[in-house]
């Protein structure tokens, strides 16, 4: 084995080794409630591939940003301390990124069927990527060329730019949600818990109290079976003010490469997304509708990108080619 791999979402702590080819395998999924916190659930992950000790080399993701030895994560209660962790562990090496950083790295690493596009252009070469996707939060990295066939990785948290109303049934959603929270950053409506935040603020403009038990799970099935109003419109907006924040993205970055959305819900409903209003609000942006039409917009369908992309930090390959 030539490394281990996790990636520590706010719900889901992923593991797996990295073979000597540099492709992931052995994959171990649990929830992160399971466990008082990532050393020991990679204690377990170790103890129940029967390794005698882990790989010498390791690489974690992690959705929070990383600035230091202590770590905590933004939507868990997880927090750890990197050297610890490496001292524990007996790691030779250990890399500790944010968790979309290691969906970024997986970008060059797709093949196709791994992907399904949704609109525009074909990508052009050597130019910058934006990759994104709610989940429990919202993610958000790119790729910039290097220049020399290498990518630099942005490793930042756009999920928490202030979102944006285009409509003004989303200037008014966003006027409610902001008595709740004050700053409505865009995780606020675009992740699995902004699913039910904006379901919570549609009930309330419209005179009927919010169900407390509705998941984000509950919401989308609603929804897409078309037979409840609130859910419908909820995922609605949702995919409409996703295309508005991913074209913002897209022109911070300059992102014509392609931009690539992952996390842990639109995977799951690919083509009824596909069909949303997320393309047609993604080219909205009047005197540059024309230049994000070319963009492509993908929608990543590996089942691990971030297990994928971390590969590339204790493979063969250390730098996204």
């Amino acid at each position: 084995m030539a490394g281990l791999v996790g990636d520590i979402g706010g719900t889901w702590a992923r593991f797996a080794v990295v073979e000597p080819d540099g492709t992931i395998g052995r994959v171990a999924v649990r929830p992160c409630a399971e466990c008082p916190g990532l050393a020991e659930a990679l204690a377990d992950y170790v103890a129940g591939e029967g390794m005698a000790a882990p790989p010498r080399r390791a690489a974690i993701s992690v959705a929070c940003p990383v600035a230091g030895d202590r770590v905590s994560l933004t939507n868990h209660p997880w927090s750890f301390s990197i050297e610890e962790l490496r001292d524990r562990f007996g790691f030779e090496s250990l890399s500790v990124v944010n968790d979309f950083a290691a969906v970024a790295r997986a970008v060059p690493r797709l093949r196709a069927g791994d992907f399904m596009q949704i609109g525009g252009g074909g990508p052009v070469s050597n130019a910058a990527m934006a990759v994104l996707g709610p989940g429990t939060g919202l993610g958000v990295s790119g790729l910039v060329p290097t220049g020399d066939g290498g990518w630099a990785v942005i490793e930042g948290e756009g999920g928490h730019a202030t979102m944006a109303a285009t409509t003004p049934r989303e200037t008014r959603v966003l006027a409610e949600l902001g008595r709740t929270f004050g700053h409505v950053s865009a995780e606020r409506v675009l992740s699995g818990p902004g699913l039910v935040n904006l379901h919570a603020a549609l009930c309330r403009l419209d005179g009927e109290p919010p169900d407390p038990q509705m998941s984000p799970r509950d919401i989308v099935s609603a929804g897409l079976e078309r037979h409840a109003p609130r859910p419908r419109e909820a995922l609605r907006l949702a995919a409409a003010m996703l295309g508005t924040f991913a074209a913002d993205v897209a022109l911070t970055l300059g992102a014509r490469g392609g931009v690539y959305i992952g996390g842990g819900l639109v995977p799951r409903y690919a083509h009824p997304f596909g069909q949303s209003g997320f393309r047609h609000r993604f080219e909205d942006k009047g005197r540059f509708s024309d230049y994000l039409a070319a963009i492509p917009t993908y929608v990543v369908l590996h089942e691990y990108p971030a297990l994928l992309g971390l590969a590339s930090l204790v493979g063969p390959r250390q730098v996204p080619r």
